[in-house]
């Protein structure tokens, strides 16, 4: 496959979980990393020889610090995406899964996005209001499942 003149002959999957507290409150993370501010769902890549709920606890359990359960399927990208930070360019996968976790009050939350600066690695948690702008979120494939979630949980 070709995507403006790069060749795409692998595979970039992602795993993220999607968190709703009882005030209809998503959870996001803003991180810096590979020279980029990004607003985006907890989660990341899946590693070889690991499935994808693995996948999911383990970046839930380095991010978090918790263990998810009710791990329900969400969506998977039903489309062409490139990934964008990813180099050579890859076909990007993202699956979601709508999650609980034991303890959000031990969640370090920030007001604000970006509490930090340009330091890679950078990480920090915050709730979006469902009423919130789509424009909150960095990828294509977010914005795709936050509308999602704002048509599931809004309208019904």
């Amino acid at each position: 496959m070709d995507y403006e003149g790069m060749k795409i002959s692998r595979f970039n999957i992602r795993v993220y979980g999607i968190y709703i507290n009882d005030k209809k409150e998503v959870l996001v993370t803003d991180e810096y990393r590979l020279g980029t501010y990004m607003t985006k769902f907890p989660g990341g890549g899946l590693e070889f020889g690991e499935g994808t709920l693995d996948c999911l606890r383990r970046e839930i359990r380095e991010e978090l610090g918790q263990e998810p359960f009710q791990l329900e399927h969400f969506y998977t990208t039903d489309f062409f995406q490139p990934s964008w930070l990813v180099h050579p360019p890859a076909q990007l996968i993202s699956i979601y899964y709508l999650m609980t976790i034991p303890k959000p009050e031990a969640i370090p939350l920030s007001e604000k996005p970006y509490p930090f600066g340009p330091e890679e690695g950078a990480q920090a948690f915050r709730f979006l209001s469902l009423e919130s702008s789509i424009d909150n979120f960095t990828f294509p494939v977010d914005k795709v499942v936050w509308k999602m979630l704002q048509h599931k949980l809004i309208t019904y």
